[in-house]
């Protein structure tokens, strides 16, 4: 979903390609800062104005969706996002185990004098509803009026498991199963998979350091690749695949 903020001409050209075929591309801020929620409202209204300019560039049509960094979602945002005459957002990720994990990581990088970029999101996001829904402008983690649709991003009925590309590429073939079995009770899977999720970590040189922060690096690509094709596959079984962008005025209309 999310696109590089200031690209190189041949990633401009390549973006816009593959917008004129039908890929849609959001809005991530212009340069990614993970605590773009805490910031001042005008420092978020920068952020992302001025990455809704550089795509508007790329791609000569209207942005209709944001996912902030971190998955962190202030009002703020919402409010810029309004503006804009965005369509959704995409930020919301109620996942507690999520939150837990990221929290534990945190802090022990912290008591190795090795402190995280990171930021945890507010808490109140892990109650969210886990359906698209139309949220307050003053607490886009509860329903309200705003005038645009937040999609959060894929968790699981009652437990609320990430079912991120992150987990389901790494997850052993029979937890993976067990994942998309519990999404099926799902209408809406926002299926997130981050540029990492595909990057390998000796064909690529990626630092030791980082492959042991992330244990998705420490599976070859092509081992990713094989296992992200049979989950689209199982996935194309029970979801007709759509453009966030789509589904956002879908919910607007039942709405």
């Amino acid at each position: 979903m999310a696109t590089p903020c200031c690209p190189t001409a041949p990633s401009a050209a390549r973006l816009a390609l593959l917008a004129a075929r039908g890929d849609e591309l959001g809005n991530h801020s212009y340069s990614h800062p993970y605590n773009l929620a805490r910031l001042p409202a005008e420092t978020i209204d920068h952020e992302i104005a001025s990455c809704d300019r550089v795509l508007r560039a790329i791609t000569g049509t209207h942005v209709r969706g944001f996912r902030a960094p971190g998955y962190d979602v202030a009002p703020a945002m919402l409010g810029t996002l309004a503006r804009l005459g965005y369509r959704y957002d995409s930020s919301i990720f109620p996942a507690p185990a999520y939150y837990a994990a990221k929290a534990a990581v945190m802090t022990a990088l912290a008591a190795f004098g090795r402190p995280s970029g990171a930021v945890l999101t507010n808490p109140r996001a892990l109650a969210a509803p886990a359906d698209p829904y139309r949220p307050s402008m003053t607490s886009p983690w509860r329903r309200g009026q705003a005038p645009l649709v937040e999609l959060p991003i894929a968790v699981t009925p009652w437990t609320r498991v990430p079912a991120i590309g992150t987990t389901i590429l790494v997850a052993p073939t029979w937890a993976r199963t067990r994942l998309l079995d519990a999404m099926a009770k799902r209408r809406f899977f926002n299926l997130e998979l981050h540029g990492i999720d595909f990057a390998d970590a000796d064909k690529d040189g990626i630092p030791g350091e980082l492959v042991d922060r992330q244990p998705d690096l420490r599976v070859p690509i092509d081992a990713k690749l094989e296992r992200l094709a049979s989950v689209l596959a199982t996935v194309r079984q029970g979801w007709d695949f759509a453009t966030l962008a789509d589904v956002a005025a879908d919910t607007q209309r039942d709405e």
